[in-house]
């Protein structure tokens, strides 16, 4: 099984926005120790992070184990003028234009520095080269979480809270 964690809160004014790539820590005073104590107790053969701070953080308070990082496991790179950005922001930009909105498509070739297909390759590959019958934790981003979900479960995420779950069989 792969279970999937969402990474804990950022701070408050980095919350709904677009983050990236950019390399930001997490809030601890905004972190549910309940949720934390419940991922501590359950016992994963093998841990994997996304290589920003804010994964390898997160499973820091979860576990004592070592953990494999990796990039692959990143956010999909947004465009430099959108990364830190929330949407009412984004709306503001003079290159901005509301028919961006009519698909998922166009909205994500409008913010993003990777494509959808080389998104979802990244994240397929790494998926496709893990372990089978393990039990398997990896701490990654909302994006990477409703983007596997979308492709292994055809199941659509609109949204995933810090410290979230989500798991599937492959």
């Amino acid at each position: 099984m792969i279970t999937l964690l969402r990474h804990a809160p950022l701070p408050i004014k980095y919350q709904k926005r677009y983050i990236g790539h950019s390399d930001i820590n997490i809030d601890y005073s905004l972190i549910d120790k309940e949720k934390i104590k419940k991922l501590s107790n359950i016992n994963y053969d093998l841990l994997y992070s996304s290589d920003l701070i804010r994964c390898q953080k997160t499973l820091k308070l979860i576990t004592t184990k070592d953990f494999i990082m990796s990039e692959q496991l990143r956010e999909v790179k947004f465009k430099s003028f959108i990364e830190e950005k929330n949407f009412e922001e984004i709306s503001k930009l003079t290159i901005y234009d509301e028919k961006y909105l009519e698909s998922e498509y166009l909205w994500h070739s409008f913010i993003c520095d990777e494509t959808k297909s080389e998104f979802q390759n990244r994240l397929i590959n790494f998926i496709n080269n893990l372990p089978k019958n393990k039990n398997i934790l990896i701490c990654t981003h909302a994006g990477v979480i409703k983007e596997l979900a979308f492709f292994f479960k055809k199941e659509q995420i609109n949204t995933i809270d810090y410290l979230e779950t989500y798991s599937f069989d492959l």
